[in-house]
């Protein structure tokens, strides 16, 4: 049995005036009456358009954020850190609970307790990256500039949040960027934590202790109110550590709030104490 196959007839597009279809009846995949098919000039001119619009968007949005920061830094503003009832677990176990407390502007609260009492776990539950089992912690006052505790807080934990590739430099100008609200330049935030000269150098190349110094900068590269800190000293030597206190002490003569986790002396003043593994006691 001979298969019988259908002919198929390719009809054009229709075709508006005063253009019209060949007289042939058949398409033509060459000519003026084809729709029109972008050149490689086109698209790169259109993803060029859209990228421009888009990076447009966020500096409108950066700087809309910051003038909010900018002028609640301005007027004074007396934000406070509010935890209410919070408890937290780990590894479907409950590790803190009932921990409330209110942190004024100008005052840290250091974190202290033995091994597994859940302080790393009691940072992250503040900065939003763990969810609370119960409770809530809130930012009071914060304003259209800082409506969350996330948007108030710069987090230092274990690791350094740098990619070792790029350079000092490139890795703190993208979390100035990327965060918003510019407080200093790479090259002075460098300087502020003794490591001036080495912006050109990839971070993957550095020491332990310069590495956690980097970090350290990168909380003096854009501003935010409240530091929450995770053994922020690991890894530093003394002269090290008591930069960075001079440095917390200045955030919080300037208004700052701290959260701190750990088991040495940060060498700070007008801090309160929050142990846990023992009953607690509010702020």
């Amino acid at each position: 049995m001979r298969e019988s196959r259908a002919k198929v007839r390719v009809r054009p597009f229709p075709l508006s005036a005063p253009e019209r279809a060949p007289a042939d009846d058949e398409a033509r995949w060459s000519g003026t009456n084809l729709l029109a098919v972008p050149t490689a000039g086109t698209v790169a001119g259109g993803i060029e358009n859209f990228v421009e619009g888009f990076q447009t968007g966020r500096r409108a949005n950066l700087l809309r954020c910051g003038s909010a920061r900018a002028k609640a830094s301005r007027t004074g503003v007396r934000m406070r850190l509010i935890a209410e009832n919070l408890s937290g677990e780990r590894g479907g176990e409950i590790v803190f609970s009932g921990i409330g407390f209110a942190l004024d502007p100008g005052r840290a609260l250091i974190v202290t307790g033995p091994n597994g009492s859940g302080k790393s776990t009691l940072l992250r539950v503040l900065a939003g990256l763990l969810p609370a089992a119960v409770g809530r912690a809130r930012i009071e006052d914060g304003g259209e500039a800082y409506p969350t505790v996330a948007s108030a807080s710069h987090w230092l934990g274990h690791a350094n949040g740098m990619k070792t590739v790029l350079s000092v430099a490139d890795n703190l100008r993208f979390w100035r960027d990327f965060l918003g609200s510019a407080r200093m330049d790479a090259d002075a935030a460098l300087e502020a934590v003794g490591l001036a000269g080495i912006g050109g150098i990839p971070f993957g190349s550095l020491s332990t202790g310069q590495r956690r110094r980097v970090a350290m900068a990168r909380l003096l590269v854009a501003h935010r109110p409240l530091w929450l800190l995770d053994e922020p000293t690991a890894g530093l030597d003394r002269a090290s550590e008591e930069r960075f206190a001079a440095l917390m002490q200045e955030h919080l003569a300037e208004g700052g709030m701290i959260v701190a986790a750990t088991h040495l002396p940060l060498g700070l003043q007008t801090t309160s104490e929050l142990r846990l593994g023992e009953a607690q006691a509010p702020c």
